[in-house]
């Protein structure tokens, strides 16, 4: 007669060992942890009445994500979980921290009014994370697409909602108090619109080669740009914020010129309709 077959009970336990993650892994979540904790810090800056560390925490959160995903791709590192725990990152930072850091300085002289521009700002940047990880996942997206980002992205929506405080921590000393709230909320407001919107803007993600004979002259631009935020952080700020919302007309006219060529391919390819 066989044996029967041990019970369940009386079979050894095997332990679960843990798999091994690799260290191209571990560098990008643990760059977009430390983005995390400067957003977070921000906040603490912020409600301090620090309000110039608080930018400078917010800046360096934002450089901080956006060297995250490069780092990920070039150690061919990417995985879900960093992805998730990137969006939850932006949102801290790009949508939370602003948000209450523009409340706490002059949002609130008008409470209710103040707060709810709040709100709706770091909706606005929720919704455009959720978009944003949704469309990543779209294999039928025509590989132009790359080059635009479909709204304006968390952080440049975070650093261009700081426009009003860099105005007034900069020469310019930009008076702040309750005339000045309406003005700052009308602000905030349309720079979650822009978030939320589909309006497309440059992704900068598929930058143009540079020939050799202006590699000298990008240089030192790059050069002077960095001595003048160095310098002048929250004029440069203040600039580049006009730059970038002077670029998005330009964004919309060359989304529009694509889309439109990639219609007309596609249109050629199918033939005349059949009679």
């Amino acid at each position: 007669m066989s044996a029967l077959p041990p019970r369940a009970a009386d079979r050894p336990v095997r332990r679960r060992r843990f798999r091994r993650v690799p260290v191209r892994i571990i560098l990008p979540n643990l760059v977009t942890l430390l983005a995390l904790c400067m957003g977070l810090t921000a906040i603490r800056f912020a409600i301090e009445g620090r309000f110039r560390t608080a930018v400078l925490a917010i800046i360096a959160a934002a450089i901080l994500d956006g060297l995250d995903g490069r780092i990920a791709r070039a150690l061919k590192g990417t995985s879900r979980f960093g992805a998730e725990l990137d969006s939850l990152a932006d949102f801290v930072d790009f949508g939370v921290a602003p948000a209450l850091i523009l409340y706490l300085w002059n949002l609130h002289e008008i409470k209710s009014l103040g707060w709810f521009a709040a709100l709706i700002f770091a909706t606005a940047a929720a919704l455009r994370l959720a978009r944003f990880n949704v469309m990543i996942d779209d294999p039928d997206r025509p590989s132009w697409t790359s080059r635009f980002f479909v709204g304006m992205p968390a952080p440049a929506g975070a650093c261009l909602a700081l426009l009003p405080l860099y105005l007034n921590l900069s020469e310019l000393a930009v008076p702040t108090g309750r005339a000045w709230a309406p003005t700052h909320i009308a602000y905030l407001l349309a720079i979650a619109f822009l978030m939320a919107s589909r309006i497309p803007h440059f992704s900068g993600k598929t930058l143009p080669r540079i020939q050799r004979e202006y590699v000298v002259f990008v240089l030192f631009a790059v050069a002077t740009v960095l001595l003048l935020l160095a310098t002048w952080p929250m004029e440069m700020l203040a600039a580049l914020c006009v730059v970038y919302l002077a670029m998005i007309p330009f964004a919309v006219r060359a989304h529009n010129r694509l889309q439109a060529a990639d219609e007309a391919a596609a249109a050629a390819r199918e033939g005349p309709p059949a009679v």
